[in-house]
């Protein structure tokens, strides 16, 4: 039988801890206020677990494989709080698109698309959160009100008009 259909794994077998979401070489780790809020709690209910399990899994080998994955994980939130750039959506230009806006975009046909500028960490894309370095930030920025932001997506080339900030 394929190992990929034993639940047992071997205590040899390497923890795999899940990337984060991926941050440019060389970009800086910017997050909004609530972004910074959501990594600390994020890094509170991972110190839980931790807890959760020292008290609770009676299987030595299990036990320290789940604490070496939360181990890499709470490494890896480290990292990414201590390298937070911290900005203030409030103190943007209130009339171009900088990171932490809020945006109305108006396509030619179709309802508005509300999206907000956010932090890797905070992106949320079903949610309209989406990280600005994704390709629809970098193509927002700078805009004003009454710009036409082109993008391609799936269906080609579309052109939105940006109609409010916030």
């Amino acid at each position: 039988m394929s190992r990929a259909f034993l639940k047992n794994e071997s205590a040899d077998d390497p923890v795999v801890i899940p990337a984060r979401a991926p941050l440019p070489p060389g970009v800086a780790n910017y997050v909004t206020p609530r972004g910074l809020t959501l990594l600390r709690a994020e890094l509170a209910e991972l110190d839980a677990e931790h807890a959760q399990v020292q008290r609770t899994e009676a299987d030595e080998t299990e036990r320290t494989r789940q604490l070496a994955l939360i181990n890499g994980k709470v490494g890896a939130l480290h990292q990414r709080i201590r390298s937070a750039q911290v900005v203030n959506p409030g103190a943007q230009p209130p009339h171009e698109i900088r990171f932490g806006a809020a945006v109305t975009l108006r396509p030619k046909v179709g309802p508005d698309r509300q999206l907000t500028i956010v932090g890797v960490d905070e992106a949320d894309a079903a949610n309209g959160l989406i990280a600005f370095t994704a390709p629809i930030a970098k193509a927002m920025q700078g805009k004003r009100i009454g710009d036409i932001v082109p993008l391609r997506t799936m269906k080609g080339e579309e052109a939105y008009q940006v109609v409010a900030i916030r």
